[in-house]
């Protein structure tokens, strides 16, 4: 039996509750009625709330990136405890923001994107800074090698010689504030003499700063590419068919449900009992960026955005040709979603060898992948019905 750790839980269930709100702050939850719904006007839906909601990760990562600054002028416990809270809360934001992947659009173009540099994982520790065994590991502790930390090396350097070699955002952001995750029970526990005194305490407060600021001038470049009234990518995708822009749009919560959430994210760490496959591993906050993954889906086929942002949603376009679909969709998604609420954390203790498949959380685990993987068939079905083909994992 884990042993129980409060600070876990009841961060757990706070940044939960806030992501309960954003939801209940997002317009009406009710079925989708089956009154005609312009698709241009659903494409419209959509392009605002993207942008709103991309904009609401900034202004949390920009909170972050200050609490981060604020941490590396006065080094303390406690100024460090409030930089990575600071991280929780912005993934709380930027979790739903995911569902805006899979289409090529400005986050994930092959020429340009810059997902990679965002919230790349796994991360292999030992990269970036030290790790148990080896202290002089990382791009950290190899001033010889590395002179300078600035933001071109650490972009440059991102990926290079592995998938897993990750120098940029959300993770080695969350490596940096908590450290390797070495307690069963519980997230890293990085001290803050490891920016005082610690050797190399000023290259690693050098690299935390430059991470910072990038991941906040990376998310800028998303809010820009989305935003209003600009020659930009929202321009040319309100300009699409409003067939083809939709089709985006259910590409995105499609591959997002099955391939990516249910897939990536959680079927591989399920089966492998791997704590380095899941996704925010040194925080813990991987079933809250669970629950945000799948809420996301909700968000777009609801068309209700953070920011006030409303309006028809891709279920309202079902319904004017399938109420009883429409439905079916809304109810699916609402079980999916709730399924990942229930996922006890931290998201670890059920990839644990010995722990049994019957055990309740890890049971649940594999419900909620269950029920992404059911609401991945009706997307395609519901896609299918608008006469729009769309292929996901």
């Amino acid at each position: 039996m884990p042993k129980f750790n409060s600070q876990v839980f009841v961060r757990f269930v706070s940044v939960v509750a806030a992501l309960m709100l954003l939801a209940a702050g997002c317009g009406n939850d009710d079925d989708s009625s089956s009154v005609e719904v312009s698709r241009q006007d659903a494409v419209a839906t959509y392009a605002a709330g993207v942008h709103s909601a991309y904009a609401s990760s900034l202004i949390s990562a920009q909170a972050m990136d200050a609490a981060i600054d604020a941490f590396l002028a006065s080094p303390s416990e406690e100024s460090l405890e409030a930089a990575r809270q600071a991280w929780l809360v912005a993934r709380v934001d930027y979790g739903p923001t995911e569902v805006f992947r899979f289409y090529g659009g400005p986050i994930d173009d092959e020429a340009t994107g810059t997902e990679g540099l965002i919230n790349a994982w796994p991360l292999d520790e030992a990269y970036i800074d030290y790790v148990e065994g080896n202290p002089d590991a990382g791009i950290v502790n190899d001033p010889s090698g590395h002179p300078e930390i600035t933001a071109d090396l650490i972009v440059a350097l991102n990926e290079v010689g592995g998938e897993a070699n990750v120098s940029t955002g959300w993770h080695a952001i969350e490596f940096l504030l908590w450290g390797q995750d070495l307690d069963e029970d519980g997230p890293g526990d990085r001290p803050a003499s490891d920016y005082t005194t610690a050797a190399n305490a000023d290259r690693r407060a050098q690299y935390l700063r430059v991470a910072s600021d990038q991941l906040v001038t990376h998310l800028q470049e998303l809010v820009n590419a989305w935003a209003p009234g600009r020659n930009n990518y929202r321009a040319s995708y309100e300009a699409l068919d409003a067939d083809e822009a939709l089709r985006l749009a259910f590409t995105g919560i499609g591959e997002m449900s099955r391939g990516e959430l249910a897939g990536e994210r959680m079927t591989v760490a399920y089966e492998a009992r791997s704590q380095e496959d899941e996704h925010s591993c040194f925080s813990d906050n991987t079933t809250v960026d669970i629950v945000g993954n799948a809420f996301g889906v909700e968000m777009v086929l609801l068309g209700s955005y953070p920011g006030g942002v409303s309006g028809p949603g891709l279920l309202d376009v079902i319904a004017s040709e399938d109420a009883g679909l429409a439905h079916q969709l809304r109810s699916e998604v609402s079980t999916s979603v709730n399924a990942a609420r229930l996922i006890p954390a931290p998201f670890d203790q059920h990839l644990r060898d010995g722990v049994s498949d019957s055990d309740p959380g890890r049971a649940q685990v594999l419900r909620t992948i269950e029920a992404l993987e059911t609401q991945t068939d009706t997307i395609v079905a519901a896609a299918e019905k608008l006469g729009i083909t769309i292929n996901v994992s």
